[in-house]
């Protein structure tokens, strides 16, 4: 029996066992079809995170600097671990860790809502049930119990449950975090190997495409759920007496992390019924050599044939001499600043639109995974289109990332002058009226906690009843509520709950105009500059290439990002809420220091964006000024009259 007999690929018609070619588990159109379901749910989780970070942080009394750290906290366990993805390769059965992979995201998300069913209710004012607090918020002349019969109170509700909620949270990010590694290098490696060449651009894109989308079903998702209240599966409607409208709204931060969770598990399983290795497609002649657990390609891969302390050793070599090339890092340091600009964004826009024009926690997140997400995804396809269309050299791709990024400055910046004003705070903002807020209410033994907004018929509005001064609710037969009597009222004495509102929201529909707008620009640069990076790094090195530019924009972008823009935001808070003598979230911003520095921030990181594309332009045109044409020195050799032999790919990309 000879060896073409036993070679069961060289018979294009197919001589392969009927059961195997007959398998839905051998055929990679089914494999791509569970691989995009899987990054569509596991991509869901990470959008939903960030559609429901405030709330979580409203919820538990975080800091938005402790926010931005829990959303970015998932990209500590990836970059760790990003690294071996290039050195295990095919050496592991790659549809099995995709797996498991899905199954400890599936884990990571349970872990995520647990906070809430090992804690109790959501507790606010005219709720908190401390006996004996003033926890009806309205004015009382009469003394509240001791200080030390509520700490006491406190000490019991606070220490066990709620002190654990945030490091639970961050072990759900960093076990999110780890369970993405495997997912989409092993995935994309395993259909590029299995694929045939004519389909393999197509499923590729069909991945991207679902890579790109997942984070807007993400956000879509968390507006649904946010509009159910946290508890409404431990309290029976007639008990739940908050409105969307009202600043004390929590909404079902957690039933998102659950119906997540169910989705990977479901989309994990069929990755334990795919085989290692699989046909190729179409029944090519190149079968068995193409497979990447072959004799062959590990003979001639020479990453299959280094151990892991080989591999470790020569990372960091490979990763500083791809550095040295100058386009490179330019253009790897302008994907930086754009990607810490999304990070922020994505993280904190939706907080922003709520805050500055008084919207719903659901609509601001609608309108980010509604309008702006999908105009990234469009620009993102168009800039590819185009680029094909023009044929771009790596000049030419520099030039149309520099004009996108300099119509995004011009777009982004009225952004700053589009908002609404801090509204009237009594004893709040503005500070010269602190004093006169504060005598009328002294009596009134307002409860430190106390955060019930109400709007005076003044047109102030007031932390809580109490603090108005108010000594009666008059309730109306169509379920109004209004306090009366409030002694810090000027004119009628009336107030109504909620708050006054910034009275701007017309302003709403141009600033998400223009944020889309911007968001549609922007996006136009993200093809020609990965085309720039795969097109000036020596073909050897574009797999390690990629890999120090994920792992830059992890280190330098997804997780300093949002820590960031937390903490500008921290600087602008006027009012800090109290739980138990802590400071908790923040419940009232100047909304002009708010708007002017979240998209402040915006701003710089654009602005580095565009001047690192402007150097890329300036060094391919000196550079093209400066050497001469390639001369031929033999068979398929080039050798450059003027200028170091590294060079040599970058002239012939330039001249293409």
């Amino acid at each position: 029996m000879g060896a073409k007999d036993l070679d069961v690929t060289s018979d294009p018609k197919g001589s392969r066992p009927p059961a195997r070619r007959r398998s839905l588990f051998n055929n990679i159109k089914f494999f791509v079809f569970c691989h995009s379901l899987l990054q569509l749910s596991q991509l869901l989780v990470s959008g939903y995170m960030k559609s429901s970070i405030s709330t979580i942080e409203r919820r538990y009394g975080f800091s938005s600097q402790k926010s931005g750290l829990l959303a970015s906290f998932n990209e500590v366990g990836n970059t760790v671990l990003i690294v071996f993805v290039s050195f295990l390769g095919s050496r592991v059965h790659r549809p099995r860790c995709i797996g498991g992979g899905a199954l400890l995201a599936c884990l990571a998300s349970l872990m995520m809502a647990m906070p809430h069913f090992l804690g109790g209710a959501y507790e606010y004012t005219d709720r908190v049930r401390s006996s004996g607090k003033n926890s009806s918020a309205l004015c009382q002349s009469e003394s509240p119990l001791t200080a030390s019969s509520s700490n006491q109170s406190c000490s019991r509700q606070e220490s066990h449950a709620q002190q654990g909620v945030y490091p639970l949270l961050l072990l759900g990010q960093l076990m999110l975090g780890i369970a993405a590694v495997p997912i989409q290098p092993f995935g994309i490696s395993f259909i590029d190997d299995y694929a045939s060449r004519k389909n393999s651009p197509l499923y590729l894109g069909i991945l991207l495409a679902v890579t790109s989308i997942g984070p807007a079903f993400g956000f879509i998702s968390g507006s649904l759920m946010l509009r159910f209240y946290v508890d409404f599966d431990k309290l029976s409607k007639d008990q739940i007496k908050l409105t969307h409208k009202d600043l004390r709204w929590v909404g079902a931060w957690w039933l998102g992390f659950l119906v997540a969770s169910c989705l990977l598990f479901l989309t994990a399983l069929p990755y334990f019924f795919f085989p290692r290795s699989m046909p190729k497609e179409d029944g090519d002649e190149d079968d068995v050599e193409s497979r990447p657990d072959s004799k062959k390609q590990q003979q001639t891969n020479p990453i299959q044939e280094m151990s892991l302390l080989q591999f470790l050793k020569s990372f960091p070599r490979i990763a500083l001499r791809t550095l040295q090339s100058p386009i490179y890092l330019l253009v790897v340091l302008a994907q930086v600043n754009l990607a810490a600009l999304l990070a922020g964004l994505a993280t904190f826009m939706a907080k922003f639109i709520e805050r500055q024009f008084s919207q719903t926690v659901s609509f601001s997140t609608m309108m980010i995974g509604g309008v702006c997400i999908p105009l990234a995804v469009l620009g993102t396809v168009l800039g590819g289109v185009l680029m094909r269309r023009l044929n771009l050299s790596v000049s030419g791709a520099s030039r149309l990332c520099t004009g996108a990024i300099l119509l995004c400055l011009f777009s982004s910046t009225p952004l700053l002058f589009i908002g609404c004003p801090t509204q009237k705070i009594a004893g709040v903002f503005p500070i010269p009226n602190r004093s006169n807020a504060l005598l009328c209410s002294a009596g009134c033994q307002c409860p430190e906690e106390a955060f019930n907004p109400v709007c005076g018929s003044d047109g102030v509005e007031f932390r809580s009843p109490c603090h108005a001064g108010c000594i009666t609710i008059e309730t109306y037969p169509n379920n109004a509520t209004n306090y009366i009597g409030c002694r810090c009222v000027d004119g009628l004495g009336v107030a109504t709950p909620g708050t006054c509102g910034s009275g701007c929201s017309g302003l709403l529909p141009p600033f998400v105009a223009l944020l889309g707008i911007t968001s549609f620009i922007a996006s136009f640069s993200q093809t020609p500059s990965y085309m720039m990076i795969l097109r000036t790094v020596p073909t050897e090195d574009k797999s390690f290439a990629v890999g120090v530019q994920y792992m830059l924009f992890r280190v330098l972008a997804f997780m300093p990002g949002p820590v960031l823009y937390g903490s500008v935001i921290d600087t602008t808070c006027i009012l800090w809420g109290k739980k138990c003598g802590i400071d908790t979230s923040c419940q009232y911003y100047n909304l002009d220091h708010f708007r002017q520095r979240f998209l402040g921030v915006q701003v710089v990181f654009v602005c580095g964006g565009l001047l690192c594309f402007l150097l890329t332009v300036l060094v391919l045109r000196r550079r093209r000024a400066g050497l001469q044409e390639p001369q031929p020195v033999g068979k398929g050799g080039y050798e450059l009259v003027r200028g170091s032999s590294k060079e040599k790919q970058e002239v012939e990309d330039m001249k293409k």
